[in-house]
């Protein structure tokens, strides 16, 4: 209450204020007893055995007990779970009397219904005049709220750990299966190229594979097989789309070529073949799938010093030759489309003579179409690679196939698709020293190592 200076109170506003003041005085005009009694927490004061000499109404409400059956009969551990009395006797009261005090201890004391009651008990000693204990006072609080609360903590903990194990599991086999899966594509991808390569007299041969991601099959296959009679067959391609059903479109066309080979070996019947094959295989039932390929024939003279090559292609990228002199150009193949797309489609043969020193390269566009510069925007392309294998040479397959596994591992992630490299050469008459690793710039980042293979092979001059 306030009022201006100078002014009297007004006499309503004491008499309000000598109410307010006697309704407080009656609330707290509580006896000493009643606090006792009716407190909101639990007392007792026991001797120093434990022998309970009082208890107030609360405890015994909520132990559902009567005072009779309690005062002078009962020991404090008799009130407590059979876990709370035995921590009582040998930690409680041992600790009570050597520190004279405890407080906020954790126990479990038991109803006459036989529910348990999770309390918080503070007990401290009362001592004579001349130090002598005499009784022990304690104060119990009701901790089921708390108790309730963490349990429910270490519900969601444990829900929470259970969640992570789970999760952690989910990993490891998720982590399991992709390695289980990644050694089962890379078994059928191997299964789609040779495991090697076959030794041709009077010819040098290597091969190379890169597979973009261990988890997909990759679309790139080539092979190199007799076709008797000191003739001998390769084709090196790329078919559309990748995964289970571009292994199924390689596995068919490796295998179609090969036969038909065996029946005509003139290129550009193989693949005239081939392109009937799909066709009718694909594009007839709605689903049209198609490959780009270069097949041909390889057939060495006498003396092994030349090597006459026939070949045709269906929309591959040509094949690049690098004579002993350095004067790299690509082999123009007319009239070559993709095999499948058409019921029929014209192929035309093309030939050259290789002599000693001469490599022929076939490649898919994965090595052309790397993106290359630091900012991954431009291809490596066809000039670049021209100019690139011609720096090798004189180089033998096997060298050449070298130099141009360390040019794809330049390109880092500017390497984004399947590439297959297939190397023919006759034997040069001296020999030849390894070339370095030129690579038209620095590569921005290492490339991380990939799944691929390499095989070589090389016929006696």
């Amino acid at each position: 209450m306030t009022c201006r200076t100078g002014e009297e109170p007004d006499p309503a506003e004491i008499g309000d204020a000598q109410g307010t003041d006697a309704v407080f005085t009656a609330l707290l005009e509580d006896s000493a007893e009643d606090l006792y009694e009716a407190a909101p927490c639990g007392y007792l004061s026991m001797l120093m055995d434990g022998t309970i000499a009082k208890i107030n109404t609360t405890l015994l409400d909520w132990l559902g007990l009567k005072r009779e059956a309690v005062t002078g009969r009962l020991r404090f551990p008799d009130l407590l779970t059979v876990g709370g009395r035995l921590y009582y006797e040998t930690h409680f009261a041992p600790l009570l009397h050597m520190q004279g005090e405890l407080r906020g201890i954790a126990l479990e004391m038991k109803a006459a219904d036989g529910r348990r009651l999770p309390v918080l008990v503070s007990s401290v000693v009362k001592n004579g005049s001349e130090g002598e204990r005499l009784l022990i006072r304690t104060t119990v609080f009701d901790a089921s709220d708390r108790r309730a609360y963490e349990q429910e903590l270490l519900r969601r903990r444990q829900e929470a750990e259970r969640a992570r194990a789970e999760a952690e599991e989910a990993r490891r086999q998720a982590e399991a299966d992709r390695e289980r899966l990644a050694d089962a594509l890379a078994v059928l991808q191997q299964s789609l190229v040779p495991a090697s390569l076959p030794a041709v007299p009077g010819l040098e041969a290597a091969a190379y594979y890169h597979t973009a991601s261990p988890d997909r099959l990759g679309g790139d296959f080539y092979d190199l097989f007799s076709l008797g009679g000191g003739r001998w067959a390769f084709f090196l391609g790329d078919v559309c789309g990748k995964g289970p059903q571009a292994a199924s479109l390689t596995s068919l066309t490796r295998y179609t070529l090969r036969a038909a080979a065996l029946h005509n070996p003139e290129p550009a019947a193989a693949l005239t073949t081939l392109n009937s094959v799909l066709h009718e295989r694909y594009a007839a039932g709605g689903d049209p799938r198609y490959c780009t390929v270069i097949f041909g024939t390889i057939e060495p003279d006498a003396d092994h010093s030349h090597t006459t090559v026939r070949l045709a292609s269906g929309g591959h990228p040509p094949a690049l030759v690098i004579p002993a002199d350095g004067n790299a150009r690509y082999l123009a193949t007319p009239g070559g489309l993709l095999v499948g797309v058409l019921p029929a489609a014209p192929f035309s043969t093309a030939q050259i003579t290789l002599a000693a020193g001469d490599t022929l390269l076939l490649y898919t566009d994965g090595l052309t179409e790397a993106r290359t510069g630091p900012t991954r925007e431009n291809l490596f392309g066809d000039d670049a690679l021209r100019a690139f294998a011609g720096d090798l040479a004189p180089a033998s397959p096997d060298e050449m196939v070298t130099a141009l596994t360390g040019l794809l591992e330049s390109f880092g992630n500017g390497l984004d698709d399947d590439t297959a490299l297939l190397a023919l050469g006759v034997p040069a008459t001296r020999p030849t020293s390894r070339p370095e690793r030129i690579n038209p710039e620095e590569p921005a980042e290492h490339h991380p190592p990939q799944r691929h293979h390499r095989t070589r092979a090389a016929g006696g001059r």
